[in-house]
Parts: C-alpha cells; sequence; structure tokens
C-alpha cells in the first residue's frame, strides 16, 4: 500500500514513526478538546508508549509530504467489523482531501468486514459531516464525561454481500 494525491504519499507506518504521529495526534486534537473543554482526553495524554503497543494490534496508516507526516489513521478488525480510530490530519493541511483519503484507506486495510465503526465527539461537526458523507451513519451515542460525549456511526460493507 503505497498511494499519491497531490504529492502527499498514504502508506503503512512503522513504530519509527510513532513520535511524530504522537507530536501530531496532540496537535490535532487540541481542537476537539477546546470544543469539549476537556484537555484530559484520551489522544491528548497518551504516551508513547501506549502508542507504539497500538502498533501491535492495528494497522497505523499514514501520510506524509516529503518526509514530514500530515496525516494519519489507525484500524482493526474484530468480530467481522473495521474498527478506524484516530484520523489525523495537521490543522495546516485540512480541507485538502487527506482526511478522505485515509478515511478510504483504512477501510481497505480492514478487508472483508461486514462494517466500518468509527466515533468522533458530538460537538465535532466538521468531523460528522466529513464521516456522514462518506455514508457513515450515526448508531449510538455514550457520555464520558459532563463536557465530552460521543456519538458513534458505521457504516456497511456492501462490497462483502456483492462477493458472496
Amino acid at each position: 500500500m503505497n498511494t499519491t494525491l497531490s504529492g502527499i504519499t498514504f502508506s503503512r507506518a512503522d513504530q519509527a514513526d510513532a513520535t511524530a504521529i504522537l507530536e501530531l495526534q496532540k496537535l490535532a486534537y487540541r481542537s476537539e478538546a477546546v470544543l469539549c473543554n476537556d484537555f484530559s482526553i484520551q489522544p491528548l495524554v497518551q504516551t508513547l508508549e501506549e502508542l507504539l503497543l497500538e502498533f501491535e494490534s492495528k494497522t497505523v496508516i499514514k501520510a506524509t509530504e516529503g518526509n514530514r507526516i500530515i496525516g494519519s489513521v489507525r484500524v482493526c478488525t474484530q468480530n467481522g467489523a473495521g474498527y478506524v480510530g484516530k484520523l489525523i490530519v495537521h490543522p495546516d493541511k485540512q480541507g485538502k482531501g487527506i482526511g478522505s483519503r485515509l478515511l478510504k484507506e483504512a477501510e481497505v486495510a480492514c478487508g472483508r468486514v461486514e462494517y466500518w465503526e468509527l466515533f468522533t465527539g458530538t460537538k465535532s461537526e466538521r468531523n460528522l459531516r466529513l464521516y456522514q458523507k462518506h455514508g457513515y451513519k450515526e448508531h449510538h451515542r455514550q457520555a464520558i464525561s459532563d463536557s465530552l460525549s460521543l456519538v458513534y456511526l458505521r457504516k456497511r460493507n456492501f462490497r462483502t454481500q456483492d462477493s458472496e
């Protein structure tokens, strides 16, 4: 998996990329923290050691421009479902199709699954628009704290039914 979009390369990340991905994650999630007025959300407090462990159980995809990581997403499969998480794009690079492409790459990386699932904060209107544009529909909500609620979205994989 090495694909490009306007000079941006999408490929599988490895543990050597972890520090850069974690720095980008903390930058990208600041806007989410501001929306919910909670700077203790997991993506902002995640440690490098915790991220390195994720490389053992998840596929991590990166978007690079030159040698600089400008986006990333993590995926895993379980019980016939693909779980997409921590889709991030550098704030200066948002709105250029990178998030959409990362989402597509994540879906492909899951292989044959019945559906994909992801979540975002209920106040993250931009994220919700992106996911809905790509066919994700609200499945359920979960209150995490007084200031943070998550909306879980799912998208059926119609290609799986077509190929059976």
